[in-house]
């Protein structure tokens, strides 16, 4: 099959640099969209492995299949303009977004870090902090994106090295704080892995198909052709309507077992 052309927009940030690796990794054709700030910086201009073309975000999707885009929380509503520009060209068949330490995988548009619709029904928000990935959730949805959440918790480069100490940059070796009683489980996952996890899906046949076609392989696995019923998209929409998706979802250790990713233990040696 022939591999997807993807752009990794913030490429030169902690998620976006290991997406863009992981793209060249899997052998995909790789284009990467960066401020102008990143070329000022002498060592993110070192560290892109790419031709420097200017190109307009517009001219940049045309020229793709795939848009990850990895930008800072601070930025998470300036995606509205690119989820308009993606709907407009109508020929990107992934996109993903960072949103939250949280990982969306969505079939027309991937989001990183996305938050699902339905924590707006939870009080999670006293810091105002999911709002704007719900808005953006929201709006992916209204655009008529199908969308699959990828989670992915917790980046070890982020709260392992201090092991989630507040305010220290290594590892305490002579005390330790614990908050609450200490048994609380997070998951945690090196963002290389991430980046791994989240190209495999990109072309994963399992991940995209139609409903007619999902019907059509099911018909193929009994043997025999199903009676079809067709609701439209007006009564599909009343029906769904205020209903919470319950959470679900797969592993992805499940669907790539060939992927090797780094363990808590792993990641901690480096820091001894």
């Amino acid at each position: 099959m022939e591999k997807s052309k993807i752009l990794v927009i913030g490429a030169t940030g902690n998620l976006g640099y290991d997406l863009a690796e992981a793209n060249l990794k899997f052998c995909h054709p790789t284009f990467a969209l960066v401020g102008d700030s990143a070329f000022s910086d002498p060592i993110k201009a070192q560290e892109l492995p790419f031709s420097k073309v200017r190109w307009k975000m517009t001219e940049a999707v045309r020229l793709v299949d795939v848009v990850i885009c990895s930008v800072s929380a601070r930025e998470t509503l300036h995606q509205k303009l690119l989820i308009r520009f993606i709907k407009q060209v109508g020929s990107i068949k992934h996109h993903f977004l960072k949103l939250f330490e949280l990982l969306n995988l969505f079939n027309n548009l991937l989001l990183i870090n996305c938050v699902p619709q339905r924590f707006i029904h939870l009080n999670l928000d006293g810091y105002n902090f999911y709002a704007p990935k719900v808005e953006i959730s929201r709006l992916v949805e209204a655009e008529g994106i199908p969308y699959t959440f990828i989670s992915c918790n917790f980046f070890m480069r982020i709260l392992l090295p201090s092991l989630a100490q507040p305010g220290l940059d290594a590892p305490p070796r002579d005390k330790v704080t614990i908050f609450g009683d200490g048994n609380t489980k997070g998951v945690f996952m090196k963002e290389s892995d991430v980046a791994a996890f989240t190209i495999n899906a990109v072309d994963d046949p399992r991940n995209v198909c139609s409903l007619n076609e999902l019907v059509e392989m099911w018909e193929i696995k009994i043997g025999k052709k199903l009676e079809t019923l067709h609701v439209s998209e007006v009564e599909l929409l009343q029906k769904i309507k205020g209903i919470i998706i319950s959470s679900s979802g797969v592993n992805g250790t499940q669907l790539y077992p060939h992927l090797k990713y780094t363990t808590v233990s792993e990641f901690l040696h480096t820091l001894v």
